[in-house]
């Protein structure tokens, strides 16, 4: 049976500040409408991103890193597990109760060292009588006395064979080396037992033998055993005594699983034996037990995707998940379901823009915290409402924001970019590859990478060194071209800095972008490029 599983709520496998901002805002939504909705991440968030939440003192999302059921997301079986010395006739008890028709044996660490299940006892009753036999030579007194609720007459030193005798006519006839005796109150028939070489008489119905016999016993080292039994309820009884120790299949020799284990995945190894039950690890400790109802039972993972619509943005094994909800604002990808589900897809500058809109449709208000994260998502994915990307719908949900939350989005737009858009103390290796993406243009090979930072004079203090650093890597990539953007977030131009075979040749048309001032996505550059060198 399942654990009533959250809406899980996500944004894209890079995490943004819309996407995650988006995710978090739209499972408070949720969760105002009376559905569990948890919003997660798919990867690390960037400075941007953390800064935010630690501002408003938001713990991260949880990291999600598939969307297949893992064991531990499961409600397993109760764990009962045992000791070595458990007797059969307890867990005989155990498995009657209800409690289950499998158990582990565990150390005293609670290390798992085997299991015992009712067709392990069966063989016991059912088996080979030289099973019997060999088991009980290995079983300890304290369990044959403590299974008959006996006591000690007489606690004696000589060796069990594990035969177990009754009193009959060839009684001297036979072999009684070490055997276990179960007699009533015959007490010849104790003295001659003894006289063959018994180990261990039981003495049935509470009967005490004379002073004699149990001097005799103590003399030859006998047992001396008395029950409440009669002899047949005894002899079913010795058996039941029995460690489990001794008739459990060891670890070594079973198919077990560990708490993170993939529920697909034990499924295909569930299929190759025909166990009823199998344990669940944590460290070698049981923690519970799965069975083949688990799987029938077992029921796909919910999802909402947000800021993102493409199978190679989404969570590992999306496939194997159920889609509820698309909330996107990018063109659309190739996510399908075999069932239909609410898209919601417009053209704004930010995934924020549409969930803060579905509060409005929803007719629910947001939290004060709720609309402050809304309105950093849209200044982020909008770099403030500079963005090419951004609209008016953009724009007149953060007036109505504006309105009735009290939020100044430009003072909060200077407070975010001049704590998060910085390059100082970031290595060069850092900011050249923290946005980089290599394109094939006219068959050159070409690589842009770009960065938003609040000061652009920054740049000019760089300038050389990160010159030389661009070159030294261009060696190792062997790029004809080699371009670095930095962009500033309030939307007051950006500067270029680029190295390559075809860097004189294009010196002209990023001259025209430095004019142009803005530039927002790299997107804008790669069409005017790719026609360049055309």
């Amino acid at each position: 049976m399942m654990q009533q599983e959250p809406l899980y709520i996500t944004g894209h496998i890079h995490p943004d500040t819309d996407s995650v901002a988006s995710a978090i805002g739209y499972a408070f939504l949720k969760r105002a409408m009376g559905i569990p909705a948890k919003a997660c991440r798919l990867g690390n968030l960037n400075t941007e991103t953390r800064y935010l939440l630690e501002r408003f003192h938001f713990e991260e999302p949880e990291l999600l890193e598939d969307a297949r059921i893992q064991l531990q997301e499961m409600q397993l079986d109760h764990p009962v597990d045992l000791n070595p010395e458990t007797t059969i006739f307890e867990t005989l008890q155990l498995m009657q109760s209800g409690q289950g028709q499998g158990f582990g044996v565990t150390d005293e660490n609670g290390v798992l060292i085997g299991i015992v299940t009712r067709s392990d006892i069966s063989f016991v009753g059912l088996g080979d009588t030289a099973l019997g036999i060999d088991l009980l030579k290995e079983t300890p007194l304290e369990n044959i006395v403590k299974c008959l609720k006996g006591s000690f007459i007489l606690k004696g030193t000589l060796p069990m064979s594990g035969e177990v005798r009754i009193s009959d006519k060839k009684l001297m006839e036979r072999d009684l080396e070490g055997a276990i005796m179960v007699l009533s109150d015959h007490e010849d028939d104790m003295i001659k037992s003894m006289a063959k070489g018994c180990a261990v008489i039981v003495i049935a119905e509470s009967f005490v033998p004379n002073d004699y016999i149990i001097e005799m016993a103590r003399k030859y080292g006998v047992t001396l055993i008395s029950t409440n039994y009669n002899t047949m309820k005894i002899i079913q009884m010795i058996y039941r005594s029995i460690p489990i120790e001794l008739i459990m299949t060891p670890a070594s020799a079973i198919t077990s699983f560990n708490r993170g284990e993939f529920l697909e995945d034990v499924e295909r190894e569930m299929l190759k034996s025909r166990h009823s039950s199998y344990p669940v690890l944590e460290k070698g400790k049981i923690v519970g037990s799965v069975a083949r109802y688990h799987i029938l039972k077992a029921e796909k993972k919910k999802f909402i995707l947000v800021d993102h619509n493409e199978k190679k943005q989404a969570i590992n094994d999306i496939d194997s998940a159920y889609i509820m909800e698309i909330v996107d604002h990018h063109r659309i990808g190739d996510i399908e379901t075999d069932h239909p589900i609410q898209f919601r897809n417009m053209i704004v500058g930010s995934s924020c823009t549409i969930v803060g809109l579905m509060y409005h449709e929803m007719n629910i208000k947001m939290s004060d915290t709720a609309a402050r994260l809304i309105a950093y998502g849209i200044i982020s994915d909008t770099m403030n409402f500079n963005s090419p990307t951004c609209t008016q719908i953009d724009k007149d949900l953060a007036k109505r924001i504006e309105k009735e939350h009290g939020i100044d989005f430009d003072a909060m737009a200077k407070e975010l970019f001049a704590n998060t858009a910085t390059i100082q103390d970031k290595s060069f290796d850092t900011i050249l590859h923290r946005d980089s993406k290599e394109y094939t243009l006219s068959g050159k090979r070409v690589a842009i990478s770009q960065v938003f930072i609040f000061d652009l004079d920054v740049v000019d203090q760089i300038r050389d060194d990160f010159l030389k650093y661009m070159e030294e890597e261009n060696k190792m990539r062997h790029l004809d071209l080699l371009l670095m953007v930095f962009t500033n977030v309030e939307g007051k131009g950006s500067r270029f800095l680029y190295v390559g075979e075809l860097s004189h040749a294009i010196k002209g048309l990023v001259d025209s972008f430095t004019k142009m001032g803005y530039v927002s996505r790299k997107k804008q550059i790669v069409p005017r490029l790719a026609q360049e060198l055309a």
